[in-house]
C-alpha cells in the first residue's frame, strides 16, 4: 500500500459514508504518520457556544466576538476533552503545530488567552477528535470512503460550517451533489 502523508489535509466524506459519526464531515488532519492519525471534524456544531463552555469549565470570556461562536463535535475519541484548532500556532502547554500557521492545542492556558485577550482570533473548538489506527485511513481511501485535499485555513476559520465541506470539494474541483453513492473498481 502507497504511503501517504496527509497531515494538514482535508478528508470530505464521500456521499456514501454511512458511519453516523463521519457522515456528510469534513475532517482536518492534524497528524499523520506511521502510527495512525488524528483529525478534528470542522462541520459539526453540537448545542454549546463558548459562552456556555466558559462557564461551564469557570473560565471568564472578557474578549468580545466569541460568545456565540459554537463549540464542534471533533470526534468520537475523548468527547470528554476539549480540543482547540487555532491559528497562529502561539506557544501555549501542549500544542501540535501542524504546520507554520495551524497548531492544534489541548491545554487550558490557549482558552484563558481566548478568554482575556481574544488570542488567538481564528480558533475552533472541539469536543473529542477522530482518531485512525496505522494504515487505516489508506485503506478507507481505497474503498472510497473519503476524499482528501490539502487543507485551506480559510475554509476552516472564515466559512460557516455548512459550507465548508463543499469548499472543500470545490477546491478539489468536485461537486458532491454529482458524485454516486456506490464506487467501482477496475
Amino acid at each position: 500500500m502507497k504511503v501517504v502523508n496527509l497531515t494538514d489535509h482535508f478528508l470530505i466524506a464521500m456521499p456514501a459514508m454511512a458511519d453516523p459519526y463521519f457522515a456528510k464531515t469534513l475532517v482536518y488532519i492534524c497528524e499523520h504518520n506511521e502510527r495512525g492519525a488524528l483529525g478534528i471534524i470542522v462541520n459539526r456544531p453540537i448545542d454549546i457556544n463558548l459562552a456556555s463552555l466558559f462557564e461551564k469549565i469557570d473560565l471568564p470570556l472578557k474578549a468580545g466576538g466569541f460568545s456565540e461562536m459554537p463549540v464542534y463535535f471533533g470526534g468520537p475519541v475523548q468527547t470528554d476533552r476539549g480540543f482547540v484548532l487555532h491559528s497562529p500556532v502561539g506557544g501555549w502547554q501542549s500544542t501540535l503545530a501542524i504546520n507554520g500557521n495551524i497548531g492544534l492545542t489541548s491545554s487550558r492556558d490557549v482558552l484563558q488567552s481566548v478568554g482575556d485577550e481574544g488570542q488567538p482570533r481564528e480558533i475552533l473548538v472541539s469536543l473529542g477528535y477522530a482518531g485512525w489506527a496505522a494504515g487505516q485511513i489508506e485503506y478507507e481511501l481505497t474503498q472510497n470512503a473519503w476524499l482528501s485535499v490539502p487543507a485551506q485555513p480559510d475554509i476552516i476559520f472564515n466559512l460557516p460550517c455548512e459550507e465548508r465541506r463543499d469548499a472543500a470539494a470545490r477546491a478539489l474541483g468536485v461537486d458532491l451533489t454529482h458524485l454516486a453513492d456506490g464506487a467501482g473498481h477496475a
